[in-house]
């Protein structure tokens, strides 16, 4: 029987996609469940992914087979840059069959994906292919990471629209209080986020991450 597949992704680069993903992973251990994690493209280090090596860090585990096997981490860049632009600076494509059969190969051993994009939706993977249309193409449910940071109404009002022109599912919305902001502007934000979400058509949860630690219902609110 073949897992399934939930992307993690943002509204931008730095808003704490990979700190969510081992999160999540670890709350998913903790619970029984036979989950992995997996980075599509990291760009700007070399050898083992460093998204990776976090997820088992907050997953509180080792480095496993997969990760060596490639599967967690299929293309692999060692320039800081967008991922069509730093396969470029090496002379190669990003291809995507190869991170498709990557992540198939992982449904075929873990019941659950957690797949972390790169950057936010519309990252070009190649010159035609944003991130978004590819979880399209995937048929792959998404959590959206936010924050009520300076900006983030923004982003995040088009990361939601880019999803309904593309008829991505959101699963749900991660609000990462990560930063000291003013509770009333981190509650407008909030309220703002929820009821956009839901003139959507989205019926999604709006879930708080506050001091690394996720509400104690989040998982079953977000039906993993």
């Amino acid at each position: 029987m073949k897992g399934s597949v939930i992307v993690i992704s943002g509204i931008d680069t730095g808003i704490g996609k990979t700190f969510v993903t081992g999160l999540l992973g670890r709350a998913l251990l903790l619970q029984g469940r036979n989950v992995i994690t997996q980075k599509i493209v990291q760009t700007g280090c070399e050898g083992v992914s460093e998204d990776i090596l976090e997820h088992r860090r907050l997953m509180g585990i080792a480095l496993q087979d997969v990760d060596q096997e490639g599967l967690t981490c299929p293309c692999l860049f060692r320039y800081p840059a967008s991922p069509h632009l730093a396969a470029r600076m090496e002379g190669r494509e990003i291809d995507i069959l190869h991170l498709r059969r990557a992540t198939l190969g992982l449904q075929k051993r873990y019941e659950l994906v957690l797949l972390e994009g790169v950057g936010g939706l519309l990252v070009p993977l190649s010159p035609e292919l944003l991130f978004a249309d590819y979880i399209r193409d995937s048929g792959y449910g998404l959590l959206l990471v936010t924050s009520p940071r300076l900006g983030s109404i923004n982003h995040t009002l088009l990361s939601i629209e880019a999803c309904v022109k593309r008829g991505i599912p959101i699963r749900g919305i991660i609000y990462n209080l990560f930063q000291n902001v003013d509770k009333f502007i981190a509650d407008e934000t909030r309220n703002i986020i929820q009821h956009y979400l839901k003139n959507a058509g989205f019926s999604a949860p709006l879930i708080n991450l506050r001091d690394g630690v996720l509400d104690s219902d989040a998982l079953q609110r977000l039906s993993l």
